[in-house]
Formats: C-alpha cells, structure tokens, sequence
C-alpha cells in the first residue's frame, strides 16, 4: 500500500502526462472517425484536444527535467576537475532556480490576466489552458530546489 503510494507520487508527472496525451489522441481519433465516417464533427474536440497538447506538454517537461533527461551540454564540464563540476553543477542550478522560479512567476501572472478571458468554443475561462503553465514550471522549480540541495550534499559529501 506505502509503496503503491510512493510509486503514484513519484511518478505523478508521467501519470497525469500520459492521462492528457491519451485524452488528446483519442479525442482526435474520434472526431477523424466521425468526420469520415458520418460527415459529422464534434465542435468542442478541437479545443479539449488543445489543453490536453498543452498540460502533456508542460507536465511533460517537468517529468523529463526531474529525471535530468533535458537536453545539455557538459563536454566543458567534463573537462574540469571533479570539484569544479561540482561547484559548476550548483552555480546552474541556482540559475536555474532564479529562471524558472521568474517563469513560474510570470506564469502566475499571466494566468491571472487571461482568467476573465473566455475560450472561443466552450467558454470556459482561458485559466485552464495558462494553468498548465503554473503547474508545470512550479514542479520544475520544485525539482530545481532538490537539485542544489542535491549539489549541496555532493559537496559537502567531498568536504570541500
């Protein structure tokens, strides 16, 4: 039971991506199949399936950033010495903090703004789609604090 728990929160991001990518990829299908089928087109399918693209994409990007299978470049890093890496490692990581903390900030935002803005077929508030933002780079900047904390310890663990 504790272990089915810890496996749902430590995989949450990849869950609730893989719910939005189901979501958006049947939702899409469907209304493919209802159009060829019986000429017939669900008016709402094309924004769903929107804000589905949208929450993958972002939750998305947190469960590759937690797992540290973003994109980058260490051959420089590689060339330093193991206490430099270390010392590099945590001045990105800071930085990181500082980008990603702006970004959620702005998220913040942004989604404030858009909150009275209705979507264009459902009518629902613009928040569900600028939500995705806040969600995402909030987990991201949480990760990020668990990264320098991480960098902290590796360098102390060296005692340097």
């Amino acid at each position: 039971m504790i272990r089915d728990a810890r496996y749902l929160l430590g995989n949450l991001e990849e869950i609730i991506c893989g719910f939005f990518l189901v979501a958006m990829v049947s939702l899409v299908i469907l209304n493919v199949l209802l159009r060829f089928i019986f000429s017939y087109s669900i008016s709402w399918a094309e924004e769903v399936s929107t804000v589905c693209f949208v929450w993958s994409v972002f939750i998305g990007a947190s469960a590759v950033y937690k797992h540290k299978m973003d994109v980058g470049i260490d051959v420089l890093i590689q060339r330093l010495p193991a206490r430099g890496q270390s010392y590099v490692r945590l001045l990105v990581s800071i930085l990181l903090l500082l980008i990603n903390g702006y970004i959620f900030y702005m998220s913040v935002v942004f989604t404030v703004i858009a909150w009275s803005k209705p979507t264009a077929v459902l009518g629902v508030s613009s928040a569900i789609f600028n939500s995705a933002l806040i969600v995402g780079f909030g987990l991201i900047t949480f990760h990020t604090l668990r990264f320098i904390r991480e960098d902290f310890k590796a360098i102390s663990d060296r005692g340097e």
